[in-house]
């Protein structure tokens, strides 16, 4: 009996499996782990056949024990299988940005874990290493969806990447939800597969920049640190038109790669600039770096420091109290925020990994949420029908109302200013910023370029 090269191992691990799980023998496992060694220590009976081209003598004997399983049993548990909704994670787990997809992961799981099932349907879900690439992030949600017909995906942390996933998407008939920021996401390349949790590039910068040059009318003086692709442009894009209006000095921006580590430089030139507030637009291991330099420089000192778009919790953590207080920090989500959805996400975090959420983590699990609760408003699990029911849903969110504008598939949402605390004033552990700012900022629909067919 000969079986192809490609479906061996796969047909061997099915066969472990249904063994285990029907006649009782505690044999998965090991039959697994030799499936994925290429056919484990017997060789095939037949001369001259490569042993990763037949089922060896162990397997045809276990093929035969399955004969006696009722074929109704067999087919019931397929069926099963086939009847879960899968979902997909795809985020950076390798990588600059790996932290923030690892808490991502972890949201996702805490949302598929707290559903269980949907629609009488089980749930599951597979996180997918997106590396931070465009091009590898489109490719596993193709794979995903052609092996395992995945049509729900949560997840892209970096623009460049959520943008390519959006467009995917859309093309296999799939909804794409995501946490990244750059304004063309629901703006001029928005899609109908396409939702966005999070306050674009603009709402930040309208959020934090724009309060802060309120609260620090002498503050005239700004230099701003970029990131060099999509969502960079778009804070740095935002923020100079504020200064245009309200008459600020832009003293000089450095640019810098995805890759970059070393932010020295950029800084000597800020430093050279005296401005009165350094404006940091780039985000998660960058950003803080970037903060963790522009200290030991001492520009605390003389410069007031605004990092417009901090990844949250993990973030102040890396960094610790002394080195955070009194910088200035935007944050989609603050785990102290006093709503019930988020003191029910508090709770739920704590009793699962003992700790409180950060924003990587409430991201993911609140876009995961909201794909699963428009598919109980839908009553279905067809793709059309939860886009339909996601366009204008209502909701009680994390940030408190929550609303989902069905002309550019925006969640409208709040963004906060975050001021670091001293350590002498934290009464927790993770009690480490003030919320100083908190605020709804958006363009008009008419404004985003958003056209959906």
């Amino acid at each position: 009996m000969m079986i192809s090269p490609i479906y061996h191992n796969k047909y061997k691990e099915l066969v472990w499996f249904l063994l285990d799980s029907m006649v009782g023998e505690n044999l998965a496992g090991k039959g697994q782990e030799e499936a994925a060694a290429g056919g484990g220590s017997e060789r095939c009976s037949v001369p001259h056949e490569p042993k990763e081209c037949a089922l060896n003598r162990r397997d045809l004997l276990k093929l035969a024990a399955l004969s006696a399983v009722p074929a109704s049993v067999l087919q019931a548990r397929s069926a099963l299988a086939a009847d879960a909704i899968e979902l997909g994670c795809p985020v950076p787990m390798s990588g600059a940005f790996a932290a923030n997809g690892k808490f991502a992961d972890l949201g996702m799981k805490l949302a598929v874990e707290q559903y269980g099932k949907v629609l009488g349907r089980p749930l599951a879900y597979s996180v997918l290493d997106t590396e931070g690439k465009p091009a590898t992030a489109v490719r596993k949600v193709q794979e995903l969806a052609q092996q395992k017909n995945a049509r729900y995906f949560a997840g892209g942390i970096l623009s460049s990447e959520s943008l390519a996933m959006g467009k995917e998407a859309e093309k296999f008939g799939g909804v794409f939800i995501t946490t990244a920021g750059a304004d063309e996401i629901t703006g001029k390349d928005c899609n109908r597969a396409t939702f966005r949790w999070s306050v674009p590039t603009y709402g930040a910068i309208e959020r934090t920049v724009r309060p802060l040059i309120e609260s620090m009318p002498k503050a005239k003086r700004w230099y701003t640190i970029t990131p060099q692709y999509v969502f960079g442009d778009g804070l740095l894009s935002a923020a100079k038109n504020i200064f245009k209006e309200k008459g600020i000095e832009h003293v000089g921006n450095s640019y810098h790669a995805l890759t970059e580590k070393e932010f020295s430089g950029y800084l000597t030139n800020a430093m050279a600039a005296k401005p009165d507030v350094l404006l940091i637009l780039n985000f998660g291991s960058q950003s803080s770096d970037t903060l963790r330099q522009a200290v030991s420089f001492g520009m605390k000192k003389n410069t007031t420091i605004l990092v417009a778009w901090a990844s949250g919790l993990e973030q102040f953590e890396s960094l610790g109290a002394d080195l955070c207080d009194g910088v200035y920090f935007g944050a989609q989500y603050w785990h102290d925020v006093d709503t019930p959805a988020n003191r029910d996400l508090v709770k739920r975090t704590q009793a699962a990994f003992k700790a409180n959420p950060n924003y990587s983590l409430a991201g993911s699990y609140t876009c995961t949420k909201i794909l699963l609760d428009a598919m109980a408003k839908a009553g279905s699990a067809d793709p059309k029908a939860v886009i339909a029911a996601l366009q204008g849903m209502k909701y009680d969110g994390l940030t408190g109302a929550e609303e989902i504008r069905a002309a550019d598939h925006q969640v409208l949402k709040n963004y906060y200013l975050l001021k670091g605390k001293p350590k002498s004033r934290m009464k927790d552990k993770d009690d480490f910023a003030e919320v100083v700012a908190v605020g709804k900022a958006f363009l008009p629909v008419e404004q985003t370029q958003c056209k959906l067919a």
